[in-house]
């Protein structure tokens, strides 16, 4: 066995509700997953297939607050539920897909829509805007086993006590089974893995001193402040 040249990186790991910790593999995002959010965006919003991107692993931050992120003016805020995966493989099926959740919870995409915005019009990659330090934070997993699989529910979020954002996670124009299995088509899912399911429309600019409280029914809430 060789020895490390530099220091073992460490596992990101963020709370399970309850105890215990779920350690972090890879973060995607399905994009524009509300038919209300892609008109908001200027998308079509019928059927056509899902697309995704990435987060880093350690942008998911339970801390409870969200530093206001540099080279940026813009920054928005994206409310969503995420799955946690208990294990994975290459294409699952839709049936069998709720079989590799181990929970869910809830995260923000935040998201630096300036820079975003410029990346589009260049045709380039979004990592700019999404996959910046403490770009996700989130609240515990809760173990599907105390929650249930959850195809609905209200969505909500507010900023400084008014309501940003609203809708049911049966809204989502493809649900999570087929997230799961959609993805497994064309990367190797593994146990460690989460996905963000997309917001709801309303999205809008965050300002520093914001107070951020996300809720979805049986997860509870997440109060995040802009700092």
């Amino acid at each position: 066995m060789h020895d490390l040249v530099i220091p073992a990186v460490k596992v990101h790991e963020i709370p399970v509700e309850g105890g215990g910790i779920f350690p972090v593999r890879r973060v995607y995002c399905i994009g524009r997953n509300y038919a209300a959010h892609a008109i908001e965006m200027g998308h079509d919003p019928n059927r056509e297939p899902p697309f995704f991107f990435q987060k880093n692993s350690d942008n998911l931050d339970p801390s409870g607050e969200f530093p206001y992120p540099a080279h940026s003016s813009d920054v928005h805020h994206e409310a969503e539920m995420y799955v946690a995966l208990k294990s994975g493989g290459t294409k699952i099926s839709v049936e069998d897909a709720l079989d590799h959740v181990y929970g869910y919870g809830l995260s923000l995409d935040m998201t630096r829509r300036d820079l975003q915005g410029e990346m589009k019009k260049m045709g380039r990659p979004w990592e700019i805007g999404k996959a910046f330090e403490r770009s996700a934070p989130c609240g515990p997993v809760h173990k599907a086993e105390d929650v249930g699989p959850l195809d609905e529910g209200a969505i909500r979020l507010s900023v400084n006590g008014e309501i940003r954002q609203e809708g049911d996670l049966n809204q989502m124009i493809w649900k999570v089974p087929e997230m799961i299995s959609y993805l497994s088509d064309y990367f190797e899912l593994a146990a460690g893995d989460v996905i963000l399911s997309g917001t709801p429309s309303g999205v809008g600019p965050v300002n520093r001193g914001d107070v951020l409280v996300l809720s979805v029914d049986k997860l509870g809430s997440l109060t995040v402040k802009v700092t």
